[in-house]
């Protein structure tokens, strides 16, 4: 029972751990898939991501992050969109003011990502699931939502 129990609380760390790297991963990588868009601009952006990953005992925070977008990464899509070496955007459709895309990641977390972003005026929604490869781990589902709050410092 007690080597059980520490089992348990081990494996769910590890999901813990793979759960933040995930976030911290995906707070980087979807801003870059929003500028595909049109409308959006450089600027100080604040994006805040909240996650929710099925059979987790404890929901996670949500995390808040501003970036700042120059005019040169609005100008090179490529550039913007596929920042982590790791991962690379395997399709990217936009109509009006809707983007979808879909990504695969390799390296320490494998993955398939697919999403949908809705933009209004200085503001997106975004809406994510992460598959995990080889079912290793939990699959994620993640909401952001990021707002332009001025120039850049």
């Amino acid at each position: 029972m007690k080597n059980e129990k520490g089992e348990r609380h081990q494996k769910e760390e590890s999901m813990m751990k793979r759960t933040s790297v995930c976030a911290v991963v995906l707070s980087v990588l979807l801003p870059a898939a929003v500028f595909a868009a049109e409308g959006i601009r450089p600027g100080l952006w604040e994006i805040t991501s909240t996650m929710d990953v099925p059979g987790m005992p404890m929901k996670m925070p949500p995390t808040t992050v501003k970036h700042c977008y120059r005019l040169d990464d609005v100008k090179d899509q490529k550039k913007v969109i596929s920042r982590d070496k790791d991962c690379a955007v395997t399709d990217l459709k936009s109509s009006g003011n809707k983007v979808a895309w879909k990504m695969k990641c390799t390296g320490k977390n494998p993955g398939t990502f697919s999403g949908e972003t809705v933009f209004s005026g200085d503001s997106y929604e975004s809406t994510m699931k992460m598959e995990p490869e080889g079912g290793k781990g939990s699959s994620m589902n993640m909401k952001v939502t990021g707002k332009r709050v001025g120039n850049c410092p």
